[in-house]
C-alpha cells in the first residue's frame, strides 16, 4: 500500500511546502495546509507584514511582492520561495485553527470512520526560517523512508 503524506504549517508557506516540493519532487502523494487566518509574509517591517487570504495564488503574491520591493524580497528569500510553491500548486490551502497538532488530532477523532485506515500523525518542530526548513523537510523525508 502505497502511503499518503499532508504537510501542515501556519500560512502553507515555507516549512509544510518545503517538505511537500521535496516529497513531491521524488514522486510521492503529497498534500499541504495552513492553520493559521490568513498568510502572513514578512514585510519591510515585523509591524507590517504582508497577508494575503489563503486561496491566493502564490504567483499572485509573487507579483504583488516583487512590484513593492523586489530586491528586499529577493534578498530575504520570499520571490524564491513564492516561485518554488507555485511550481508544486496553485494556492496556498488552510485546513485547521490553531495548535497544529492538537487540531490534526481532534480532526482525525472526529470524521467519520468509514474506511477504517491507520493514521500516523507525527509533529516535527521546525523554526519558520528557509534554513531550518530545508533542514526539516529532509528529516521529513528521511523519517518517511523509515516508516515505509
Amino acid at each position: 500500500m502505497k502511503l499518503r503524506y499532508t504537510m501542515v504549517c501556519s500560512s502553507n508557506q515555507n516549512r509544510s511546502m518545503e517538505a511537500h516540493s521535496l516529497l513531491k519532487r521524488h514522486g510521492f502523494k503529497v498534500s499541504s495546509y495552513g492553520t493559521g487566518q490568513h498568510v502572513k509574509l514578512p514585510g519591510p517591517s515585523l509591524r507590517d507584514p504582508n497577508v494575503y487570504d489563503f486561496g491566493t495564488p502564490y504567483k499572485q503574491m509573487f507579483d504583488d511582492l516583487r512590484r513593492k520591493d523586489p530586491d528586499l524580497y529577493k534578498r530575504n528569500g520570499i520571490l524564491p520561495m513564492l516561485k518554488r510553491n507555485s511550481s508544486v500548486k496553485l494556492v496556498p490551502q488552510r485546513c485547521f485553527e490553531e495548535k497544529v497538532f492538537d487540531m490534526v488530532l481532534e480532526d482525525l477523532h472526529n470524521r467519520e470512520h468509514a474506511l477504517m485506515k491507520s493514521v500516523l500523525v507525527i509533529n516535527l518542530e521546525v523554526k519558520d526560517n528557509h534554513e531550518e526548513a530545508a533542514a526539516g523537510a529532509k528529516l521529513t523525508f528521511d523519517l518517511r523512508q523509515e516508516v515505509e
